[in-house]
């Protein structure tokens, strides 16, 4: 029987290696790479199935890579009126050209609409990117929800059980009625998926459009009092604790308790007893 891993090369994905460097999230480094940007020792590479390791020189538009920091993230209130993509191609502000010039190059978990406020989460780390927004992370998202009229509680139960619209199928959120503010009312409705335009298009189904959405966390990080448009660092410790990034500490030996009635003997010392024969 072959062994499997003689199969496997060496090393780690050149997207992987890209989105490491902070260079873009490993989707966005397969593009890069599949349209000629990157070489290996010498090669341009035109396919993301391709292992690296670190004796290979690797080059992006003819320069070598950063050397990868250790991974970072900050919270930015994002205000409404930016585009949450490096580029817009209709030439609209984008959250990236708001950003301050003495911040590293980053990249956001998941997106906020145009018109959609709060708190962003920010990586330079396409590997940390990553993982903050698979569904297996289940991380909640909260929102501050003001629509135009009023739901009624039997249409806020729809929600919590999850609805479909156009054949779009979403799962149940928690929602919340805070209360009602002349012709409009206040929610506040938690997601754990995320979809494009997720709390527009539920609402729009029942009957009431949502006015102002602001993010007020996700998963363990908090919006808080950051006024709009500042960006604060999240400390390393955190970092490292939420997204288990900290090395365990070994699990220490413990000493079993001696036998109820007798006493702890060391190695070598006489205990007082003799012994059969």
């Amino acid at each position: 029987m072959t062994d499997e891993t003689e199969k496997t090369p060496p090393g780690d994905r050149i997207a992987k290696v890209l989105a490491r460097a902070g260079v873009a999230s490993r989707r966005e480094a397969e593009k890069i790479v599949e349209a000629g940007r990157v070489s290996v020792n010498g090669k341009t590479v035109l396919t993301p199935a391709l292992n690296v390791t670190p004796k290979d020189r690797i080059l992006l538009d003819g320069a070598p890579l950063a050397t990868p920091e250790p991974p970072r993230m900050w919270l930015y209130h994002k205000p409404a009126g930016l585009v949450t993509t490096e580029r817009d191609d209709q030439g609209r502000e984008t959250v990236f050209d708001a950003l301050p010039n003495d911040m590293p190059r980053v990249m956001s978990v998941g997106r906020l609409d145009l018109n959609s406020e709060g708190l962003l989460v920010l990586v330079n780390d396409g590997d940390l990117k990553r993982k903050m927004e698979l569904p297996a992370t289940g991380w909640l998202r909260r929102y501050r929800v003001r629509i135009k009229g009023s739901l009624s509680e039997a249409k806020l139960d729809v929600l919590r059980k999850g609805i479909e619209v156009d054949g779009v199928r979403y799962a149940p959120m928690e929602v919340t009625f805070d209360r009602q503010q002349g012709a409009n009312a206040w929610l506040t409705v938690g997601l754990r998926e995320g979809k494009n335009r997720e709390i527009r298009r539920v609402m729009e189904a029942s009957g009431v459009i949502v006015n102002r959405l602001i993010r007020i966390s996700y998963g363990p990080f908090q919006l808080g009092n950051l006024k709009a448009g500042d960006v604060e660092e999240v400390k390393q410790r955190i970092v490292k604790d939420q997204m288990g990034l900290r090395e365990r500490p070994k699990p220490q030996r413990t000493r079993k308790a001696p036998p109820k009635g007798k006493r702890p003997t060391r190695a070598g010392k006489p205990t007082g007893k003799t012994p059969p024969r």
